[in-house]
């Protein structure tokens, strides 16, 4: 009666309870402490009685014993309570914790398009606030909806026990309140939803201006950021204010009608044509009975809001859970390979109704070669690259390494043949010596980490803090330079020694002393290896073995740098207007 859910709503909360499976046993024994706890409140309505009739009759031999049956019955109730409570809400936070580690794998198995069109602020909003959401559901609400729902059952069949005839006026309550259980039902997953979008949007918006705080700073952005923060923050407490409304609204009504339920057994009481048979002792048993029920009564009903808080944000998890991962169909495993790296007539669109990107790409890379990249913003430089380690599949053509098509190779396989040096370089906030043995590194020996330091010239600056390799580097790495982040990312990848290398812009952003310094590491880092250079800037490629220029996603001239700037054609334009001064 208290519980509704339609046919989908049902799903999610079954695939939900799923999660308790293992923990089977401590959700037994708190289901057995609310069997106990319910049976406990049962008793307290006969109790009741038999004070009245002793009273009524003058009966004082053995009355002593009452009060502490009473007190032991409630020590009974409180702990049996206790350990529901206790072991249901242990349960909760196990599945949460279930919850989150199954959502977060999720997210690092994702393809890297879900990534380009999703809000990263609303991806962690479901990892923290939405999961938070879901423990209530499955802790609070499973302890209440057992135990409420069993003492409901155990105190009704108190009330037919005591008075089948005035038990029979409860009919009229049920049905109204179950109409005012449907209805708030439907408002209580409404709201959630829009709630869990809106935490979602607070998230996002929070961390996108934390990130940008430099150009926030600098643009006088705080004002516009303030603004856009207040307005989705309102929005949020009006939701909330809405959904405690909604189950205020619904408290008051079930208190509404279950008072009419009692005025009216009262009347039937007092009245001489409906029960002439009915005495005190049995009266205020019932209506101790009927007054009990309120409590738990009114605990189902707000229960809604938790059963549809948790389901829509089970929904909103389930439904990233279920996205298919990153597509890994090769089985060819690869321990090391030459390097031989050839795109054959490849064609790419990320949007089929937006045109590809490029087109007809046929290009060979051979190993140990040096190949650069370079054309204007827009060309589909970075996007021929993110071909490589297989983030994009080719729409048309295909690519190989070793002559053997990349999608044959396991991408674990595949990966390990590619090291990586990109503009914006990403370390974590651990130790420097652990961002250059990151993940698959973590196993190399101190010294390995130190002699990738020295080869990278990470050691040069390392050695002026305290800590050396081990100090850390903060926040996205932003307690160095961004020529010490590169250096950095260049250890890294000399510690990976892999036989193909891609750098993609990976001096763009830094000064001249600073890429010189770079430059010098990228120098020992590419010797030897299959590379492929994103540049901007044309003088970081002139000693390369070919350089492709690229200009609306088709190669349009290949040569080195001598042979292109004697066709005079887009790559001498190109070079004519970086150095024209």
């Amino acid at each position: 009666m208290v519980l509704r859910l339609d046919a989908e709503n049902a799903r999610v909360y079954r695939r939900l309870l799923s999660y308790l499976k293992p923990h089977w046993k401590v959700v037994a024994l708190g289901l057995f402490a609310t069997v106990v706890h319910a049976a406990a409140d049962a008793t307290v309505p006969l109790i009741m009685q038999e004070v009245f009739e002793r009273l009524q009759s003058g009966v004082r031999d053995g009355s002593a014993a009452i009060p502490l049956l009473i007190v032991g019955i409630f020590l009974i109730r409180g702990s049996m309570d206790f350990l529901a409570v206790l072991g249901l809400g242990w349960v909760g936070r196990s599945v949460i914790r279930d919850l989150r580690n199954e959502l977060f794998v999720g997210y690092l198995d994702l393809p890297v398009r879900y990534f380009d069109t999703s809000s990263t602020g609303v991806l962690i909003s479901k990892l923290t606030y939405n999961t938070e959401q879901v423990a209530e559901a499955i802790s609070t609400a499973l302890v209440i909806f057992i135990r409420d729902s069993l003492t409901v059952l155990v105190l009704i069949g108190i009330m037919i026990y005591l008075s089948p005839e005035l038990t029979l006026i409860g009919v009229i309550i049920g049905p109204t309140v179950a109409l005012m259980v449907r209805v708030m039902s439907r408002a209580f997953r409404r709201y959630s939803n829009r709630i869990q979008n809106s935490m979602g949007d607070v998230t996002r918006i929070t961390e996108q201006s934390l990130l940008g705080h430099r150009i926030v700073k600098i643009f006088q952005g705080r004002a516009y950021e303030q603004e856009q923060f207040k307005n989705i923050n309102g929005r949020n407490f009006k939701l909330n204010v809405r959904l405690v409304a909604t189950r205020a609204a619904g408290d008051a009504l079930t208190q509404g009608v279950v008072a009419l339920g009692v005025a009216l057994l009262i009347y039937l009481a007092f009245s001489t044509w409906f029960l002439t048979e009915l005495t005190s002792p049995v009266f205020i048993a019932f209506l101790t009975a009927m007054g009990m029920l309120l409590a738990p009564l009114k605990r189902l009903i707000n229960l809604n809001a938790a059963i549809q808080r948790g389901i829509a944000a089970a929904d909103s998890l389930f439904e990233i859970m279920d996205e298919p991962p990153e597509a890994d169909t090769g089985t060819r495993g690869l321990a090391r390979a030459r390097g031989d790296v050839e795109f054959s007539q490849v064609t790419f669109a990320y949007d089929s109704g937006k045109g590809p990107v490029l087109r007809d790409i046929s290009l060979q890379m051979p190993a140990g070669s040096i190949t650069a990249v370079v054309g204007r913003s827009g060309s589909g430089k970075s996007t021929l690259v993110n071909l490589l380690p297989r983030f994009y599949e080719p729409t048309g053509g295909c690519v190989m390494l070793d002559g053997v098509d990349i999608r044959e190779y396991r991408l674990q396989d595949l990966r390990r043949q590619i090291g990586l040096v990109s503009q914006d370089v990403l370390l974590f906030d651990d130790s420097i010596a652990n961002n250059i043995a990151y993940g698959s590194l973590a196993t190399r020996s101190r010294g390995q980490i130190e002699q990738a330091a020295e080869a990278a010239f990470v050691s040069e600056f390392a050695a002026e803090f305290p800590d050396g390799l081990d100090t850390r580097v903060g926040e996205r790495g932003m307690l160095l330079s961004g020529g010490q982040r590169q250096r950095v990312a260049i250890a890294r990848a000399l510690l990976k020694d892999a036989p193909v290398l891609i750098l993609d812009e990976a001096t763009s952003a830094l000064d001249t002393e600073s890429e010189r310094q770079v430059q010098d590491a990228l120098q020992r880092l590419m010797r030897g290896r299959t590379t492929l250079v994103i540049a901007h800037r044309l003088s970081t490629v002139e000693t390369a073995d070919r350089i492709v220029v690229l200009r609306d996603g088709c190669i349009v001239e290949v040569g080195t740098h001598a042979e292109l700037l004697a066709l005079q054609g887009h790559y001498h334009a190109l070079y004519k207007m970086q150095f024209s001064d």
